[in-house]
């Protein structure tokens, strides 16, 4: 289905795997600029599409990170508004698949946000949303506190693959990938591919990224691909970048390098 992996060495840069189609792996620093962010993706997006990729894959919160609760909860829009829209025209532009990772989506009536991974396909269409079901809260007393419940309702439901010009793909976000069992699922309802497109910690970063990315591709022995954030996004903030794509071997065969300071 897939095959051997070959792209650019610098970090935030596009890397591509070769299957049915080219798939674009990205990374990115995002901060709480969204018009920033955007440039920053459409970027890597017409950067991928010039290459030859069929499907880019950007992080969660691609569009923004916020430095409070409060500054996510005003960022954030609803599906039909500007950023989707935006992302929609570069899709078609382009003729490629995008696969956005994790946006801050609001609507109207919500009090809370919602986590959303969107597919959308090289006609600007939105053929899939997925709203992050495991929310990653942590509290170490007087060091770490990150409370995505505090602002973010978990999803309820996983929907079935995407049909995409790779295959079949299943939608995680981030801490979904800790959950063995809804891998499992996905895989046993079709995915040829699994994505898992994050902002991970520095710190479980690198104790977990690596190791739970080859745990997810060896178990449901299918390709794993896994977008990521990386680098200082706010004072508070910082992600481990690394973003990759591995086999059903286990093998990394696309990796970006993580730039910035914890």
């Amino acid at each position: 289905m897939l095959g051997l992996a070959k792209g650019l060495r610098t970090v935030g840069q596009p890397k591509f795997i070769r299957g049915m189609g080219w798939a674009a792996v990205c990374q990115m620093n995002s901060t709480n600029d969204v018009q920033g962010n955007i440039l920053q993706a459409t970027g890597l997006i017409e950067k991928a599409a010039a290459r030859g990729a069929d499907m880019v894959f950007l992080p969660e919160a691609f569009d923004f990170i916020g430095s409070s609760s409060e500054e996510t909860g005003s960022l954030a829009q609803p599906l039909a508004g500007s950023t989707i829209r935006k992302f929609q025209e570069v899709a078609e532009a382009n003729k490629v698949w995008l696969s956005l990772g994790g946006f801050h989506q609001k609507e109207a009536s919500d009090t809370k946000i919602w986590n959303t991974h969107a597919i959308i396909d090289e006609a600007g269409r939105v053929v899939e949303t997925y709203n992050k079901a495991h929310l990653f809260d942590v509290e170490i007393p007087g060091k770490f506190r990150l409370k995505e419940s505090d602002y973010v309702n978990p999803g309820v439901s996983v929907p079935n693959p995407v049909h995409s010009p790779l295959g079949q793909i299943g939608l995680g976000v981030c801490y979904d990938i800790r959950f063995a069992e809804m891998s499992l699922g996905l895989r046993s309802a079709g995915a040829e591919i699994l994505t898992f497109p994050s902002a991970f910690t520095v710190t479980t970063g690198m104790a977990h990224w690596k190791p739970l990315l080859q745990a997810r591709a060896i178990e449901n022995q299918c390709y794993v691909i896994a977008a990521a954030q990386t680098g200082q996004h706010n004072s508070k903030r910082a992600s481990y970048g690394h973003a990759m794509i591995l086999d059903p071997w286990g093998t990394v065969v696309a990796e970006c390098r993580h730039s910035g300071k914890a």
